[in-house]
């Protein structure tokens, strides 16, 4: 479907109250309409999503933003944005976004996405809430095959960009106080401490209250198989699935295993993770082993995320875990332009 099409669409399945899949640079986001209860009721709803865990709200622009929050505190990292850079605000207005969404919390987290495809439906429909379109607690999709594999029942349109260029979500840092990293990801802590000095990591006096943001559970992007961390290759059973990184070899099958960069370049392995853990989640293994990742710069982000798809599984919600180190149309392709 040309782009002009697929965002007029995706403009009025949103408007509607509807939920559409779109694409960003990081993972497919599940977007609704932020400011509307019944939308972003139904959003909760089709993931299976605690209500305890808040949304990120999408905009288009910083100005955007500013109409329900205290951006002020956000120019010194305005560089950063569009780009896969979350950050926890103050919410000024409190009618511009569902109670919902924010978990019974006064701030708001806040992201300006790189993708211009999204920034142009969140320009025409107002504030978007867009958590990862899959079921709560699973691996986050990065592919229009994913989001159809788990949510295509239940959402409005999906559109198809092809795979995500950077593979795991935002960064998430807290300026409501003195800036504190809540989730790594895709913008290198690096960055952010050269705009903002060091950043604290610890949970703060808060952290008993409501969360901040997403992606603060403890176990989080699992796969049905259980997953077993910095395993070297000598140590993977033979009954194990492997996502390997590097080229040596296990005593796993070669169908079995998914190299996320034979090379050991982390921007690749952070593009392949969640799809690696699908393909290899599908073999039918008990366990997957994952070999050690460097604990910098996005690998930073790969290894929170496969700590809490590690993590026990429990019945009930979990808790906040401090970061590592943080009916439908179903499927119209838009262009490439917005990849």
């Amino acid at each position: 479907m040309p782009q002009d099409r697929a965002h007029a669409r995706a403009v009025a399945v949103l408007s509607a109250g509807g939920l559409a899949a779109l694409p960003t640079e990081t993972v497919y986001g599940l977007a609704a309409l932020a400011a509307s209860d019944a939308a972003v009721a139904r959003l909760y709803a089709a993931k299976g999503r605690p209500s305890s865990n808040p949304l990120i709200v999408h905009v288009a622009n910083l100005e955007q933003a500013a109409a329900f929050a205290a951006t002020g505190p956000a120019l010194a990292l305005a560089d950063l944005w569009p780009g896969p850079l979350t950050v926890v605000l103050e919410l000024t207005d409190s009618a511009a976004v569902a109670p919902a969404a924010l978990a019974g919390g006064m701030t708001v987290a806040v992201r300006i996405p790189a993708s211009p495809f999204f920034r142009g439906v969140a320009a025409a429909t107002g504030p978007l809430v867009a958590p990862s379109a899959n079921r709560s607690g699973r691996v986050s999709p990065t592919t229009a095959e994913a989001v159809a594999a788990e949510l295509a029942d239940r959402i409005d349109l999906i559109v198809d960009a092809g795979g995500c260029p950077v593979g795991v979500e935002s960064t998430v840092v807290d300026l409501t106080g003195a800036p504190r990293l809540l989730r790594p990801g895709a913008v290198p802590v690096e960055a952010l401490e050269a705009r903002l000095g060091p950043l604290a990591t610890s949970p703060p006096a808060h952290a008993l209250g409501p969360l901040r943001s997403p992606g603060l559970l403890a176990s989080h992007y699992a796969p049905a198989a259980r997953v077993r961390l910095d395993v070297a290759a000598a140590d993977v059973r033979p009954d194990e699935a492997w996502l390997a990184l590097g080229t040596e070899t296990s005593a796993a099958s070669t169908a079995r295993t998914v190299r996320l960069s034979p090379t050991g370049d982390l921007d690749e392995a952070a593009r392949g993770l969640y799809e690696g853990l699908r393909r290899l989640d599908a073999t039918g293994a008990a366990t997957i082993a994952v070999s050690p990742i460097p604990a910098f710069g996005i690998g930073l982000a790969i290894r929170d995320r496969l700590k809490r798809a590690a993590a026990p599984r429990p019945q009930d919600a979990p808790a906040a875990c401090p970061p590592d180190g943080p009916g439908a149309d179903h499927t119209q392709r838009q262009g490439d332009g917005s990849r």
